[in-house]
């Protein structure tokens, strides 16, 4: 007979098998509830908007974000009708909205399920106060790591909505294994890995692979948001150890001016190239023209990286950390990268400089990285396990 911790592993991992009513033919009304949605740019919404658009035809997929300032609206985008609730401004990376909870009291009466996409205590807050007796399925991203202090007014609220939840959605183990907050909830827990968009999918399929030229300087690319656990500095740092490289770095954010001074400083300014907004066309050359990407992040607020499917789709061996998240759970250690202690500037060079120099382990660990996507990190079976979990 197994024992108690393994028949809760078995209910962490897997994804129910049938849906309790699968022959229904009504369809599924659910209401998506996040921050925000696109044009605001971000992994998770990335992620909301790739299962609204890709869940909409199989259910009645409505979903509800805040504006970062203004007035409330509504929007249809690819087919999909998303509702902003007026906001006054963003404040600790939250948008404080009044007419958030009367929309989401609104919203979910009609409602079979909220997908409520965490942390964000204003949805927590908002379908505990709603009544709503449906279903809720929460996605847990990452759990609040720099901002200790409100959590000690959020908690409170948080542990009630877990207790409320029917499922909690991870994309890892990881998830489960490094939280502070979801070990009492373990058998809620079902992992759906993230997907790697359809827009970069068919890209990186239509993509050559690109020739190894010898002597020439090897393309190491960062793709992320410029702030505090991204590790941008550490990567800089470890870069200026590697010689005969370039270093393209994609994004923006408050740490822009002070990387750049940071890589005059260190005198690789000539060989690090900073662009702060790419549209997916762009962004698609550059992964396309990498050799390796960079993944060097140093706090747990990193859950998951999903720049690190969209890298390995396009066949490129990946650098990233021994963070306690889902990150070492994406790009694995010595099959399609290599992960090196966080912050650790010694070690990042290292890694670098071992991928630099061997060309034959590039293309054996992209290889396995473009095989990697395609078995676990498919649109398609992100959305098919997401379904049964609305229908278990």
């Amino acid at each position: 007979m197994k024992s108690d911790d393994a028949n809760r592993e078995n209910r962490v991992t897997e994804v129910p098998a049938e849906p309790k009513d699968s022959a229904s033919e009504k369809k599924l009304r659910v209401l998506q509830v996040n921050k925000m949605y696109y044009p605001a740019t971000g992994g998770v919404e990335r992620l909301v908007q790739q299962i609204a658009e890709g869940l909409n035809e199989r259910t009645d997929m409505r979903v509800l974000v805040c504006r970062k300032k203004g007035k409330g609206q509504v929007d249809t985008i690819n087919g999909v009708e998303v509702h902003r609730a007026s906001s006054l401004g963003v404040y600790f990376s939250m948008p404080v909205s009044f007419s958030f909870f009367r929309q989401l009291r609104s919203m979910s009466r009609d409602c079979d399920v909220i997908h409520l996409h965490m942390p964000f205590p204003l949805g927590d807050l908002g379908i505990l106060l709603s009544g709503f007796k449906g279903k809720v399925v929460v996605s847990w991203h990452s759990d609040v790591v720099r901002q200790k202090k409100l959590m000690v007014l959020y908690r409170p609220i948080m542990e009630r909505l877990l207790k409320r939840a029917d499922a909690i959605v991870v994309a890892t183990r990881g998830h489960i294994d490094g939280s502070a907050y979801l070990g009492p909830y373990r058998d809620k827990c079902v992992v759906v890995p993230y997907a790697v968009s359809e827009y970069l999918r068919r890209k990186a399929e239509e993509s050559t692979p690109k020739q190894y030229i010898p002597g020439a300087p090897v393309e190491f690319l960062f793709v992320g948001r410029l702030v505090y656990y991204k590790g941008c500095d550490v990567l800089l740092r470890a870069f200026a150890k590697v010689p005969n490289a370039r270093l393209t770095m994609v994004g923006n954010g408050v740490l822009l001016e002070e990387l750049q001074n940071l890589a005059e400083e260190l005198g690789i300014a000539s060989r690090v190239r900073f662009e702060t907004d790419l549209p997916d066309s762009k962004m698609a050359v550059a992964f396309e023209n990498s050799d390796v990407f960079v993944l060097p992040s140093v706090e747990r607020s990193e859950a998951f990286g999903l720049v690190q499917i969209e890298a390995m789709a396009y066949g490129k061996p990946v650098i990233n950390t021994w963070l306690k998240s889902g990150v070492p759970y994406v790009s694995l250690n010595g099959k399609t990268g290599l992960t090196v202690n966080p912050g650790d500037v010694d070690a990042l060079a290292d890694a670098m400089k071992k991928l630099a120099a061997d060309p034959a382990l590039r293309e054996q660990y992209g290889k396995a990285a473009r095989e990697r996507v395609q078995k676990n990190f498919t649109t398609e079976l992100m959305l098919d396990q997401l379904m049964k979990v609305y229908q278990w």
